[in-house]
This record gives structure tokens, C-alpha cells and sequence, in this order.
């Protein structure tokens, strides 16, 4: 009987063993399982937090549909024939279109009023004085490998009118100019541009330019 209980003392001791066994065995399981749930979450989640960051940043960085442009501009126009220097003051404002960012004559729609000395002598003003209000349509354009700078084409027509004399004399004139843009940042940059003019029954003249623009 000794024998006997030994034995059976024996076997419920395995069998406590095996059950400790297997006990543990399934907490580790279950506790792999909570480990790989929960670094599958986390990966996931940083994944999705990563393309949100992506997609935003890519949202900033692109440039805005529409801006407008306040500009103000001083140079001297090149009149002929003797390339005479005479004093030339633009003041204007544009609107860019987002729906006419692919039309290849331009993207940005413009008023502006000149002012130009039109006198026999002197630089900055005299009595006789040609006064020009003009739309236009400019193109601006990305050059490779900088964000600062830019550039842009610039077409315009309007009226030019001379004072000084008995009447008034009002001309159809036309401008065709090429220039850079310098930006310092978003909202203040400046512009520098070469333009070729033509008022009807005068000769065609240049203008070098440059100025201060805000965007907003």
C-alpha cells in the first residue's frame, strides 16, 4: 500500500507539473499575441501619421490658386532716336487666375498707370508730361534649380495720353516687356524688367525698371 500511494502521489505530481506547464505556456501565447497586435498597431499608426504629415506638407509647398500683387515700380525709358533718358513711374496691381495657370500667354491679369517725362530736356519732370493707363496679361514662370527667383513676360495695351500742349493727345500704345522677380519671401519681392513700348506716331522707346511688389 506504500508502494501504491507513492505512486499515485507520484502521477498528481506530474499532472500538477504539466498543467503548471501548459498554463504558462498559454500566458506566454497570449501575451506574444497582445505584443504583435500592439506593435502592429503602433506601426500602423505611425505609418498613417507619416502620410498625413507628407500630404499636409505637400498641401503647404504648393503654391495657392489665386494672389494678387501690388506693385510700384521707377526706371528711365531710352527714347529715340539718341537714346535720351526721361523718367518713367509705374503704379499697379495685378490678380492671378488659377484656371489660367496652362494658357501659355499668361496667368496674372494687370492695371497699372505710368507716368513718363515726355519733355525736350530733363530726367525726373517737366511740363509736358505722357500719362499712360493700360490692362495686360503677364506669364509668370519657375527657373531651374531655385525657388527665389522667377521670371515673367508681360504684354500690355491702353492709352497713352501727352499733356503740356493746347489739347490733350491721346495715342493707342502697346508694351511688351521680359522680366525677373526676386523673392524674399511669400509676400515681398522685387521686380526688375526690360520693356519695349510703342505709342502710335512716336518711335518705339526701352525701359529699364525696377521695383518693389507686395503679394497677398
Amino acid at each position: 500500500m506504500k508502494l501504491v500511494f507513492v505512486r499515485r502521489h507520484t502521477h498528481s505530481t506530474r499532472s500538477r507539473s504539466t498543467a503548471a506547464r501548459l498554463a504558462t505556456v498559454r500566458m506566454a501565447c497570449a501575451f506574444l499575441v497582445v505584443a504583435v497586435t500592439s506593435f502592429a498597431g503602433a506601426i500602423a499608426r505611425a505609418q498613417t501619421t507619416d502620410t498625413m504629415v507628407k500630404d499636409s506638407t505637400e498641401q503647404n509647398e504648393q503654391p495657392s490658386g489665386t494672389s494678387t500683387d501690388l506693385f510700384i515700380m521707377g526706371g528711365s525709358d531710352f527714347d529715340r532716336p539718341g537714346l535720351l533718358p526721361r523718367a518713367n513711374y509705374n503704379i499697379g496691381m495685378g490678380h492671378t487666375f488659377a484656371f489660367l495657370k496652362r494658357d501659355p500667354i499668361g496667368d496674372e491679369l494687370t492695371f497699372a498707370y505710368t507716368y513718363e517725362n515726355s519733355g525736350s530736356h530733363g530726367f525726373l519732370h517737366t511740363n509736358f508730361g505722357e500719362h499712360t493707363e493700360s490692362a495686360g496679361v503677364m506669364k509668370n514662370f519657375s527657373l531651374p534649380s531655385t525657388k527665389t527667383l522667377t521670371g515673367y513676360t508681360w504684354i500690355q495695351e491702353g492709352i497713352t495720353s501727352y499733356t503740356g500742349n493746347a489739347k490733350v493727345q491721346n495715342r493707342l500704345y502697346s508694351g511688351a516687356s521680359l522680366g525677373a522677380i526676386i523673392h524674399f519671401n511669400n509676400k515681398n519681392s522685387i521686380w526688375i524688367q526690360e520693356s519695349y513700348n510703342k505709342v502710335v506716331t512716336v518711335p518705339w522707346y526701352t525701359t529699364v525698371s525696377i521695383g518693389y511688389t507686395y503679394s497677398w
